[in-house]
């Protein structure tokens, strides 16, 4: 009996070994493609956009990768999506969890070619990473009560996580002001109050941590450039002159006389305009569009400083550090809530001129103004930075610390093969490849350093639970003495996310894709 198709013609269906075959292929080989950005001795990428222009973007950052290239795998795209909410929730460890989800799906391959049915191999996973979560649990260490160590280990957490980055060579400048930031944040974990500004020009170690608001915008003409106890109006209101905006709409008149007249009419409805906002008792308006001259005008002759066309996330952050609200009409003053900051001045950065806002009314608000060279300096700057403060906010809410170096994931592999020892049955196979996963991890981090990856693995098995890989050195060392630490929170989602993925995957059997919709021939063109 011939087979018979119950799908729409144009769709497409991979059946059992050949759908996980693909599956399999695809995650490996995004595995494959991050795997060399991994550790200190990782490599950088080159991204090219295909967009006009070509925008050019240098990273080795997992998340940055996977996000700017196309896949069309569907495992794949699971393991993108998955480096994506790493990166969401803890900020780091995003290329970590892609390579262990793909050589936990490299050694799951292998189980399927000896005939172990998936369920039993998944039922061995879950068992191994509790077994692990257990023994990374125990591992931890929690030294909030003592403020001077605490304040060690986010230093050195710091330094950990720029250590794979753009930053390594100048890790103690900025995991030091990574930690400042911070700490002015008092556990809150708000990093909206960070303000990072990238300004072209000097080197790396030219930046710096500012106390308060720096906002890259211009005063207006003839407008006071410093102020005290600034009453702060945040608005986004159109301030240009007042058109009628209905498409296609015309005015006729019969004389310039009556253009005068509308003309007139115009700057009149402005200037009740800035009269509404002039009763607010304010001395600064911030605008989000643009303030044309006339209005300008107006507020300089009223002693009041505009800044106008501030982008939305600037006005955003702005509203929040000093207290005030985003206000678009004008009619109740006393339902507006200003903003409020001690003092407000221009500044100098290189060439550039921008406004300073100190005294603000979070107090805990800080701007990191980064120098570079070329803007793609500046952008991977940026991106390091940013997941070396995600991985800090994240440790003052969640105290608890491990050890790098490869010492986790030994400790982890050591305790699931112990468990697979004791387990009788397939499923002790199963726990078997998960341990050996997490060794590859560091293999992976061994290899990149050109040195000798069996005898450092070898040492590394054989070793004490302090004992990690040196990768400056090329030697096995006691990362307690070497300050290697990580944040237990980050260890724990890279296991939590890779195994979840990896299950997902290799649960799967059909693959069905949907028919392309068909073109319908346009009759009616323009």
């Amino acid at each position: 009996m011939a087979p018979v198709s119950i799908f729409r013609h144009g769709a497409d269906e991979e059946k059992a070994e050949t759908a996980r075959l693909s599956s399999f292929v695809g995650a490996i080989a995004i595995g494959d493609l991050v795997k060399s950005t991994l550790g200190p001795k990782g490599m950088d990428k080159i991204l090219i956009s295909g967009t006009k222009g070509a925008i050019v973007t240098v990273t080795n950052d997992g998340a940055t990768i996977l996000k700017a290239i196309g896949v069309d795998n569907p495992a794949a795209k699971v393991l993108v999506d998955m480096s994506k909410v790493q990166d969401d929730e803890v900020g780091d460890g995003t290329t970590s969890v892609t390579v262990l989800a793909a050589e936990l799906l490299r050694e799951a391959e292998l189980l399927i070619a000896k005939k172990i049915h998936p369920q039993t191999i998944i039922a061995g996973w879950r068992k191994a990473t509790q077994t692990a979560r257990d023994a990374l649990r125990e591992a931890a260490v929690d030294h909030s009560n003592d403020q001077s160590r605490f304040q060690e280990d986010l230093i050195n957490i710091a330094r950990t996580t720029l250590s794979s980055k753009l930053l390594t060579h100048h890790k103690d400048h900025f995991s030091q002001l990574a930690v400042d930031a911070v700490m002015r944040l008092k556990g809150s974990g708000n990093l909206e109050a960070i303000h990072i500004i990238k300004k072209l020009g000097g080197s790396l170690t030219d930046s710096y941590l500012d106390e308060g608001f720096l906002l890259d915008k211009k005063i207006g003409v003839n407008q006071p450039k410093r102020l005290e106890n600034a009453n702060i109006l945040i608005a986004n209101t159109g301030m240009d002159t007042d058109k009628i905006k209905v498409f296609g709409s015309r005015v006729r008149v019969d004389s310039m006389a009556k253009v005068a007249d509308i003309e007139l009419a115009e700057k009149e409805k402005m200037k009740e305009k800035v009269d509404r906002i002039l009763k607010h008792g304010i001395n600064c308006f911030i605008n989000r569009q643009l303030i044309y001259n006339y209005p300008e005008q107006l507020f300089a002759q009223a002693g009041v400083m505009a800044i106008e066309h501030a982008d939305f996330a600037g006005v955003e952050r702005l509203a929040l550090v000093t207290g005030g609200e985003i206000t678009s009409t004008f009619d109740h003053p006393e339902l507006v809530k200003l903003g409020h900051c001690k003092l407000i001045e221009e500044v100098m950065i290189g060439e550039d001129t921008l406004i300073h806002f100190s005294g603000v009314a979070m107090g805990e608000a800080c701007t990191v103004v980064l120098r570079g060279a070329t803007q793609q300096i500046l952008d991977e700057a940026e991106r390091s930075l940013h997941d070396a403060l995600c991985v800090l906010a994240q440790t003052v809410k969640e105290p608890r610390t491990v050890y790098g170096g490869g010492c986790s994931e030994m400790l982890m592999a050591k305790v699931v093969t112990d468990l697979a020892n004791r387990t009788p049955g397939k499923e002790a196979v199963a726990m078997e490849s998960f341990a050996k996963a997490l060794r590859m991890v560091r293999t992976c981090l061994c290899s990149l350093s050109k040195d000798h990856t069996v005898v450092l693995l070898s040492f590394l098995l054989s070793a004490k639970n302090l004992m990690g890989t040196n990768m400056s050195e090329g030697t096995v060392g006691n990362m307690a003495e070497l300050g290697i630490t990580e944040s237990f929170q980050v260890k724990r989602q890279v296991l939590l996310s890779a195994s979840e993925a990896a299950e997902m995957i290799l649960r799967v059997d059909n693959i069905i894709k949907a028919a392309p919709r068909s073109r319908v021939p346009d009759h009616h063109p323009c």
